[in-house]
């Protein structure tokens, strides 16, 4: 990149690696460096937490409002009973107001935790696109807004192009979704004078839409900003692991288990992920990443420990640190690890060690724990385990029953007090 920003935001997002596009650079820098810019990342309510899919794009709002400007955080009550198709292969299924109304009220629980809300001029404000959307007049909206759009260029998006290639469906519920969306840049920029939506690279599309569209009716001229899709060194998508979405509400992952995902990183993405998901200083993760053999695992944890405070405290990271080391290090059982508890029934009863894997969540199911068991990969307190037709009963839980499943993944089995 020849531009060299002067605005504190675009250059520490460059340095990091947080760009991939910007639709005019030089005048967002000019923008940025005249004063105050509110800019805006929008999240659909179509789960009851963010996971680590949305940190980076989380991370991107911290940097703005560190640097001196305004986060919106968008909540798209409106726009979740649409359902965005962008690189889908199929319809998102539909949800009730109520489950959108529960859902927005956990993710508001992780922002909370990463911007600053309140009424001040750098203060975060989050909004919910329901307030325009739920009462748009059709006919209105068609004549008024509609009629700025060319279906020949909607065709031809790649997130659309994408799914009619390949021969499935598309409904007018979903090609409606890029308008929606559109019209929430040019009713953001109507009511808190917003000049910046940013979002994933898959956005691209859906941000030039609102751009092209504010252009034509109020004449104004705003901004779009991308980050790249990321995934890990190894092919993988960011933010998935074995055992389903890391989500970033503690009680649907515990703190240890967020922990470990990222002490698990590999030693070829720490140095990114230090830039992209901490605040430590790019020379300090630059000289981390650069670390070889096992030295890297310091690296790792610093991550581990830097990503975790930001999200859950520094209390949390501590004691995720202290039970991986207890459980690694010590060979102990770990007090933070994830626990199955049984009822004094269930265990004068016995349950099957399969059943427990599952439940444990080191297993996705009963044939998934048979073949881990089968191939060597499952110890009970730290001894293979070779019968998959072991009961569990409460003799074997005066103290508690640690699982493993591989090499890094453990829970704790123990009966309720």
């Amino acid at each position: 990149m020849t531009y060299k920003p002067k605005s504190d935001f675009l250059r520490i997002i460059i340095e990091r690696g947080f760009l991939a596009d910007c639709t005019d650079l030089q005048s967002l820098d000019d923008a940025l460096m005249s004063g105050t810019v509110p800019a805006y990342i929008g999240y659909d309510a179509t789960a009851q937490s963010l996971h680590v899919g949305h940190l980076l794009n989380i991370m991107l709002l911290r940097w703005l409002q560190k640097t001196g400007h305004k986060p919106i955080t968008l909540m798209g009550g409106g726009t979740t009973k649409v359902g965005d198709p962008s690189f889908r292969s199929d319809e998102r299924p539909l949800l009730s107001a109520d489950a959108i109304d529960r859902n927005i009220a956990s993710m508001k629980q992780v922002f909370a935790k990463y911007l600053a809300y309140g009424d001040g001029a750098s203060d975060a404000i989050m909004l919910n696109n329901a307030e325009w959307l739920d009462g748009l007049n059709y006919l209105d909206f068609l004549r008024d807004i509609g009629r700025h759009f060319s279906v020949n260029r909607m065709l031809s998006f790649e997130s659309v192009k994408s799914r009619i290639d390949r021969e499935q469906s598309l409904s007018f519920l979903e090609f409606n979704y890029m308008i929606l969306q559109a019209y929430d840049f040019l009713e953001l920029y109507r009511r808190q004078g917003c000049l910046l939506q940013m979002g994933g690279s898959d956005q691209w599309g859906n941000i030039v839409n609102g751009i092209d569209l504010t252009r034509r009716v109020v004449d104004a001229q705003i901004f779009g900003l991308t980050t790249p899709l990321l995934t890990t060194s190894d092919g993988r998508k960011m933010g998935k692991s074995q055992g389903g979405a890391i989500w970033l509400n503690a009680e649907l992952l515990s703190p240890y288990e967020f922990w470990q995902f990222w002490r698990n990183t590999t030693d070829a993405d720490v140095g990114r992920f230090l830039k992209l998901y901490t605040e430590l200083p790019v020379e300090d993760c630059d000289r981390l990443g650069a670390l070889q053999g096992s030295e890297i695992n310091e690296g790792k944890i610093v991550l581990a420990n830097a990503v975790t405070t930001l999200c859950h405290g520094a209390d949390a990271a501590r004691a995720a640190e202290d039970t991986a080391r207890s459980v690694f290090e010590q060979g102990g059982t770990g007090d933070d690890l994830p626990r199955v508890d049984l009822t004094r029934s269930e265990a004068d009863e016995g349950v099957s060690i399969v059943q427990l894997f599952v439940r444990a969540g080191l297993a996705k199911s009963g044939k998934d724990a048979k073949r881990l068991i089968s191939e060597g990969g499952a110890r009970v307190n730290d001894e293979p385990l070779g019968d998959a037709s072991r009961i569990v009963g409460a003799a074997d839980l005066a103290t508690p029953m640690k699982l493993t499943a591989g090499r890094k993944r453990h829970a704790l089995v123990s009966i309720e007090e």
